[in-house]
C-alpha cells in the first residue's frame, strides 16, 4: 500500500481532475502591469487574485491593446467537460478584480456561470496569442 493509500485513516487518492482548480493568468510585461496602465494598483490586483487561485505572471500575451489582461483557466474536471479559458481585457478596475475573484471562488468556467457584468471584459484573442 503506498502512502497515498490509507483507508484506515479514511484517505482516498485523488485524481488531478478533482484536486486541481481553476487557475489565473497574469499578463505582466510591456503594457499590462506596468505604469503605461495609470490608476491600477498591479501589486494589490495580483495579490488579491492570489488570494482565489493559483495565479501564473506571463511574459507579454500580445494582446497590448486589451491591457490588463487576466485568464481565467478552467479546473482539470471543468476542462475534461469542454470548458475553456476565458480571456478578460481591459481589467483596470477593483471592482472588475473583485467580480473576476468572486467567480474563481465559485469554480470558474465550467463549474460557475461567468457574472454577466464580466461580458464586458471577455474578449477572443488571436489566434497567435492563445
Amino acid at each position: 500500500m503506498t502512502s497515498r493509500q490509507r483507508p484506515e485513516e479514511g484517505r482516498t487518492e485523488h485524481t488531478p481532475a478533482q484536486s486541481t482548480p481553476c487557475r489565473i493568468v497574469i499578463c505582466r510585461d510591456c503594457c499590462c502591469g506596468s505604469p503605461k496602465v495609470t490608476g491600477v494598483d498591479h501589486a494589490q490586483q495580483t495579490a488579491r487574485l492570489a488570494e482565489n487561485a493559483p495565479v501564473r505572471i506571463s511574459a507579454c500575451l500580445d494582446v497590448c491593446d486589451q491591457a490588463n489582461v487576466v485568464v481565467v483557466q478552467p479546473s482539470a474536471a471543468a476542462r475534461a467537460a469542454g470548458a475553456r479559458p476565458v480571456w478578460l481585457g481591459l481589467v483596470n478596475d477593483p471592482d472588475a478584480t473583485e467580480d473576476i475573484a468572486a467567480w474563481v471562488r465559485a469554480g470558474g468556467p465550467g463549474i460557475a456561470p461567468r457574472p454577466d457584468i464580466l461580458d464586458l471584459y471577455v474578449f477572443t484573442p488571436p489566434r497567435r496569442a492563445r
